[in-house]
């Protein structure tokens, strides 16, 4: 069976996006759509459906996370460089509030719980959620394959430079004459 580990990052998150905005409990809140993602950015996200594509990224982000993830690291992972003018950029990180609402959402869907392993405090999927992720990217597995052409036929394999030089000496070097005749302009009478 397909995992997340087996279909492309981008086509995995564009489909659970769609599966997560049919979702009641996964609505955007109103203030969504004037909240920038961060310090960093100068303007909200052009992409009204924002909000959904940034819980699927946040969902990849723990399935493929070893442990617990906090909001700080997620923070971290979703900060930019600030554009500040003649200055330097600088690092900034992203918002910590809009990442705590979906997470928080994601715990009422009981697709993800906190957790805590030794000193690491945070939120790890459940099975759920898990199983959530892995139908979506079972199904675009299937697609890839389907849409995946024929074999295409069998190509020489290259040969390596010893070969290659072998075929050069074999090839009879063009005669002095010709070089000549060949490089020298023709004179008018």
């Amino acid at each position: 069976m397909a995992t997340v580990y087996d279909v492309e990052a981008q086509t995995f998150i564009e489909k659970t996006a769609k599966e997560l905005s049919s979702k009641e409990s996964m609505k955007a809140p109103e203030w969504s759509q004037f909240v920038k993602t961060g310090p960093a950015k100068d303007r909200v996200p052009a992409n009204t459906e924002w909000w959904y594509v940034r819980a699927a990224s946040i969902l990849r982000k723990m399935y493929k996370s070893r442990g617990p993830i906090g909001v700080q690291k997620l923070r971290i992972a979703y900060g930019s460089k600030k554009n500040r003018g003649h200055k330097p950029e600088k690092f900034f990180i992203g918002s910590g509030k809009i990442i705590r609402t979906i997470l928080q959402q994601f715990e009422k869907e009981e697709m993800v719980k906190k957790a805590e392993v030794g000193v690491h405090k945070g939120r790890v999927l459940t099975p759920k959620g898990k199983s959530f992720l892995d139908k979506i990217a079972a199904g675009l597995a299937e697609k890839s394959a389907a849409k995946k052409p024929a074999a295409p036929k069998e190509k020489p394999e290259p040969k390596n430079k010893a070969e290659e030089k072998a075929e050069k000496q074999e090839q009879p070097a063009p005669k002095k004459e010709e070089k000549q005749a060949a490089q020298a302009p023709a004179k008018n009478g």
